[in-house]
């Protein structure tokens, strides 16, 4: 069997997780003058895409557990971008409104999106291309079946 490189610079998960470094780093300047952060941004993006939608739904679009959506949720309330309110159908689940304001952030944050491509240096094909791939790695990543990991690699070798 090859020996595997262990250094960073080859680890395709280390590269991945500095990019995003990168990427919070571009953001929040662009985010800081509207009082939000990078996670409370794309709360309001889900939002815009489904307001009215269950803590649970949201946590969902995010990829993030409920105990971590509910702060974010509680912190853009009292910045007045959204209401929370139990359904009155299912009491047990708390439906989330953007406010006028959390809808008016539409148009605050419409020179966001060009900034972000302007700093990747690619244009808009190679980027969505590039965030299919990123889609379909994580995809597959949340797939995988860890109790077989052992098995596929011993028939690899």
């Amino acid at each position: 069997m090859d020996e595997v490189d262990l250094t960073l610079n080859e680890f395709l998960c280390f590269a991945i997780y500095t990019a995003e470094h990168a990427f919070t780093r571009l953001y929040k300047p662009l985010l800081d003058r509207l009082g939000l952060t990078y996670p409370q941004y794309l709360v309001i993006v889900a939002l815009w895409e489904e307001d009215g939608a269950s803590v649970g739904r949201i946590g969902e679009k995010l990829f993030l557990e409920s105990n971590t959506v509910t702060p974010l949720l509680k912190r853009l309330e009292t910045a007045g971008f959204v209401r929370r309110s139990r359904n009155p159908a299912d009491e047990r689940q708390v439906r989330i409104q953007l406010t006028d304001r959390g809808w008016a952030l539409r148009k605050e944050v419409a020179d966001v999106p060009g900034c972000v491509i302007q700093a990747t240096g690619r244009d808009l094909p190679d980027l969505k291309r590039l965030r299919d791939e990123i889609c379909a790695l994580r995809d597959a990543i949340a797939a995988f079946n860890i109790s077989t990991a052992g098995r596929r690699t011993e028939t690899a070798s």
